[in-house]
């Protein structure tokens, strides 16, 4: 499995999505590689099909896109289960996201 986060330069919300992705994928026993991806290229953003930022790539697929096209280089907000605006997904919403067959708890705002 190849996990991307794709984040604009020194976005505020990229170290949360880090931060509960390595602790969604301690909880389901998952080890795989974070690869970091800052882009400052509204073109790259979009051939990477990054839907602001902070982005996560789960084999290079956004498991939380919704039907939003991509918005490059904005600023990303999620929303959690109660619909209140969220920096990043939480762990349970990344732990769904990255173990096959599941399905996200969360969706993008």
């Amino acid at each position: 499995m190849e996990l991307t986060v794709v984040a604009v330069p020194d976005c505020p919300n990229a170290p949360v999505l880090e931060e509960r992705l390595a602790e969604a994928m301690a909880e389901a026993g998952i080890q795989a590689r974070i690869t970091r991806q800052v882009v400052d290229d509204a073109g790259e953003a979009a051939r990477l099909g990054m839907r602001g930022s902070p982005t996560l790539l789960v084999d290079g697929t956004d498991p939380f896109a919704g039907e939003a096209p991509p918005s490059g280089l904005a600023c990303r907000i999620y929303r959690d289960e109660d619909g209140r605006l969220v920096p990043a997904p939480s762990a349970t919403a990344l732990r769904h996201a990255i173990l096959p067959g599941s399905a996200p708890d969360e969706r993008e705002g």
